[in-house]
């Protein structure tokens, strides 16, 4: 079960953090690999590991995930490429983090662009090429944040731009259900990356995470792994809308 083998994935975000991670998941079950990020010299780094690991074809592709037409040219070449697209993996993203009294149009503008208006994007450029194979896996990274408030960090754009996605994926899973493409999201909780590694080893953040998270700790690199792999093979194919936190259990209290 879970085999990847022949399957085309696109990953975005693909130069840091969840992205990689789980990149490394499709490739260790036989995935080819469109990885794309606005950081080139990374992609091209990281290359060689997902190789490694087991997908026999990589390519990477320089890509601005709030850019319709750069967009749109990625998966024109990524269809010349690889000829079909089986799984798209919508994880890149950043965010700026402000409350709702003190954040400006700016900000508010930059986290609504590149979480949620790049996932719209993407899918709309990528799903087209699915519907002419009446196959594909979409899997949309969202947050817990997306489905509860928090009192920890003020985030008022992450938090609504991460809602909008799981909505999203909702009304795409209806759309798309007769087309043979199944549309589900992953709600991490907090997860080690390069980025929030220093932050979630402090005393402040381990007594916070002792009476917030019931298993007490954040997500270990590889605890997305299952969902991800899951969601992409052909053995999901009844299970679409679906919204799945790995967050440790944060959202079940």
């Amino acid at each position: 079960m879970f085999d990847l083998k022949g399957n085309v994935a696109v990953v975005s975000g693909a130069s840091s953090g969840l992205g990689q991670q789980m990149a490394l998941a499709l490739a260790r079950q036989g995935a080819n690999l469109a990885i794309l990020a606005r950081r080139m010299e990374r992609l091209e780094e990281f290359k060689p590991l997902l190789e490694k690991a087991g997908a026999k074809k990589v390519v990477a592709y320089k890509c601005d995930v709030t850019d319709t037409d750069n967009i749109n040219d990625v998966a024109q070449r990524v269809e010349k490429e690889f000829g079909k697209v089986d799984i798209l993996l919508n994880c890149a993203g950043s965010s700026k983090d402000k409350g709702v009294l003190e954040m400006t149009d700016e900000e508010w503008d930059f986290t609504i662009s590149t979480d949620e208006s790049s996932v719209f994007k993407m899918t709309r450029a990528f799903g087209n090429i699915m519907k002419k194979h009446k196959y594909g896996r979409i899997i949309n990274i969202a947050s817990m944040y997306g489905l509860v408030g928090n009192t920890e960090i003020h985030t008022i754009a992450y938090h609504a731009s991460k809602g909008a996605v799981v909505n999203f994926t909702r009304a795409v899973a209806a759309e798309l259900a007769l087309d043979g493409i199944t549309c589900n999201a992953i709600c991490p909780g907090y997860f080690e990356t390069e980025l929030t590694k220093d932050v979630l080893d402090t005393p402040r953040f381990q007594e916070f995470a002792k009476t917030h998270v019931p298993m007490e700790r954040y997500g270990k690199p590889g605890e997305l792994d299952a969902a991800v792999v899951f969601l992409a093979s052909k053995e999901s194919s009844y299970v679409t809308g679906l919204i799945m936190p790995v967050d440790g259990g944060y959202t079940c209290i």
